[in-house]
């Protein structure tokens, strides 16, 4: 059983978190003094500088028990990286003037609001599910099926939240180049929700697979029946 983590270690690990990535943005746009001028990568931090410790604190706050588990470090390694480094190589696609997107600062100020939807989304779903949120594949001991909420919308929002973070942070520089790591988080993201899925279906049966049924992955079915509300 894991010790649930204690807040102050919580946010000392954010905050080296941000440091690390202050400094890689600063990298990316080409030192401190472009990024002190560059407004859409200010914007950007700004809104790590809410989202990470939010996010820190936000982790289980109870104890976990898991009765099953699903390794996918690969998958969970990709996870981690792409996120950390689109922001950098993002910047250095733009600064090289590389494959750069029409739709001028409209785009590129679209893609900073994106990229904070997609954080204030991932923490709306950590905030609902509270211990039951795990970085491994996992079911809890006393896991319930989480059907209500934003989870009665779309059964993945926090990787949801997650993409659509990194899909902004790519626009908000406005290059094409890093694209394809977009499309290799959805890989990924794919490949841990079947994971995931394949733990909850073995746990839940039937349940899972009416809610399965009923609500989209990722993109809301229209018209769909709502179901009974899960508990938290």
């Amino acid at each position: 059983m894991a010790p649930a983590p204690h807040p102050a270690r919580a946010l000392l690990i954010s905050l080296t978190v941000l440091v690390f990535d202050f400094a890689l943005l600063a990298l990316g746009v080409g030192g401190l003094a472009p990024l002190l001028h560059h407004p859409r990568a200010l914007a950007l931090f700004a809104t790590w500088l809410i989202a990470t410790p939010a996010l820190a604190l936000l982790r289980p706050v109870r104890s976990q028990d898991p009765v099953a588990t699903q390794p996918d470090r690969g998958v969970m390694l990709v996870l981690f990286l792409i996120p950390l480094v689109t922001p950098m190589l993002s910047a250095l696609a733009e600064r090289s003037g590389a494959w750069l997107l029409p739709g001028g600062a409209a785009l590129r100020w679209s893609g900073v609001a994106l990229s904070a939807a997609g954080l204030a989304l991932r923490i709306l779903a950590m905030r609902q599910l509270g211990s039951r949120f795990s970085p491994l594949a996992a079911v809890q001991r006393e896991h319930a099926l989480e059907t209500g909420g934003i989870y009665g919308t779309v059964r993945h929002p926090g990787y949801l939240g997650a993409w659509i973070c990194s899909l902004g942070v790519v626009l908000a520089f406005g290059s094409a180049l890093t694209l394809p790591l977009l499309a290799l988080m959805g890989l990924a993201l794919g490949r841990r929700v079947a994971l995931e899925e394949g733990l909850l279906e073995r746990r839940f049966g039937g349940e899972f697979q009416a809610y399965r049924a009923r609500v989209g992955g990722f993109v809301p079915r229209i018209g769909a029946a709502p179901g009974p509300r899960g508990s938290p």
